[in-house]
């Protein structure tokens, strides 16, 4: 049965995350094997690169999964998304190995957080950044982020989703600015459970002058949860890539 590799994309608004519940709560998971389970008139099943929590968006999730279809994968990119809820939807679609893993074959993944720090709150921003009321100095942010870079033990700022290991290698953390939208991009070998969030809190932290950037690498080195800042709400944060050796999307 052929195996089909999918970049999906999702407004994590309305779902408890990516990952399939056991209770009836709706699942970006659970929604596409619903749709995939139709189409086939069997269950199907699907494998993701990520556990994204609820509310929090992508536009780089790669999901898997094996379906016995007999015409192209455009035909059946379309015939996913012509069922499948408007805030979910398949970007691109293509044939894999049957080997092919979409978690442990990545080699790196890369997410974005989006604050706002404009003084009046924004009501068609709200559900996709965070609204910070205090103007935030982004260069104390961006010092502050460069320690992160490298191989470290990131216990002060997730935990892991099995086992106990706590270091990752960070390859980028950086804000940039455009007016009152603050964006966080950092990409990583892999990520820690709400690592990039308790980062972003913590940065927020130095950038508001709450904590100064020494305290900021003191509460890092501690590798202790309790040492962490604010942990920053979901629906600034979206998965935007995976990067693998041997499965590439087109550009959109």
């Amino acid at each position: 049965m052929p195996t089909y590799a999918a970049l999906t994309a999702y407004d994590g608004t309305e779902y408890h995350g990516f990952q399939r519940q056991v209770e009836t709560q709706p699942t970006v998971q659970s929604t596409i094997e619903n749709v995939l389970s139709q189409l086939a008139r069997q269950p199907v099943t699907l494998l993701g690169s990520g556990r994204t929590d609820s509310g929090v968006h992508a536009v780089g999730q790669v999901i898997t999964f094996s379906f016995d279809w007999r015409h192209s994968s455009e035909d059946l990119r379309r015939a996913l998304n012509a069922n499948l809820p408007e805030d979910i939807a398949i970007l691109q679609l293509k044939q894999v190995s049957a080997s092919f893993h979409p978690r442990f074959d990545a080699l790196r993944r890369a997410y974005i957080y989006q604050v706002y720090d404009g003084p009046t709150r924004h009501p068609l921003k709200r559900r996709f950044s965070w609204h910070v009321y205090k103007p935030l100095d982004e260069a104390k942010m961006n010092q502050a982020a460069q320690v992160l870079l490298g191989v470290h033990n990131f216990a002060t700022f997730g935990q892991p989703p099995q086992g106990n290991n706590y270091v990752r290698e960070l390859f980028m953390a950086e804000w940039t600015r455009s007016g009152t939208d603050l964006q966080f991009r950092i990409e990583a070998n892999a990520f820690l459970y709400r690592m990039v969030r308790s980062i972003v809190g913590s940065l927020k932290l130095v950038g508001e002058g709450t904590w100064t950037i020494e305290e900021f690498v003191r509460a890092f080195k501690a590798a202790s949860r309790d040492a962490c800042g604010t942990v920053a709400p979901p629906q600034g944060l979206q998965l935007v890539s995976i990067t693998y050796e041997n499965l590439s999307w087109s550009a959109t």
